[in-house]
């Protein structure tokens, strides 16, 4: 189970709060939404889970040994690199570029029809191809949690179920 515990942060030098004294649970396994007005702290949230900020108070307890992946509400992909390049640039980071995790991958693209891609560059894609692109990135480290922020939002409907019904 994961542990929320009293967290609060607070930005702009102790003036505004972005969570204040938030505490829940949840379940082991399952989809859990959070859901909230612009600027509620729902990324906040998601930042101090994965270890991008730090909490002022409070604390979050995960099982032991748990991997998370985090997708941004921004793609961040690499200008630079390929699609295939991108989606597999924790595998390459990690030294783990194997022949399963290659399949894995590749099986992903063609799920989420980005296969025929693989070789463009992120300029030659749309929005929603793009934000796809970031979420098989993510996925492709086989998380234990995967936390989206916002995943949906550059997808059009019928893309949109397709993605979440995988």
């Amino acid at each position: 189970m994961i542990k929320i515990e009293n967290l609060t942060k607070i930005y702009d030098k102790n003036s505004t709060p972005a969570l204040d004294n938030v505490s829940f649970s949840l379940p082991n396994k399952g989809f859990v939404f959070i859901l909230g007005k612009s600027g509620s702290g729902k990324s906040t949230l998601l930042n101090i889970i994965c270890g991008l900020t730090n909490a002022k108070s409070g604390n979050y307890i995960l099982p032991e040994n748990t991997s998370i992946g985090y997708m941004l509400q921004h793609d961040h992909l690499f200008e630079w690199r390929t699609i295939f390049e991108n989606v597999t640039l924790g595998l390459e980071i990690q030294n783990n570029m194997t022949t399963e995790n290659i399949e894995y991958v590749e099986s992903l693209l063609k799920s989420y029809g980005l296969y025929d891609f693989k070789d463009k560059k992120p300029s030659e894609l749309s929005g929603g191809m793009r934000q796809r692109a970031a979420l098989i990135r993510t996925m492709a480290l086989h998380p234990d949690i995967l936390l989206l922020d916002e995943p949906f939002s550059a997808l059009d409907y019928q893309t949109r179920l397709m993605v979440s019904s995988d």
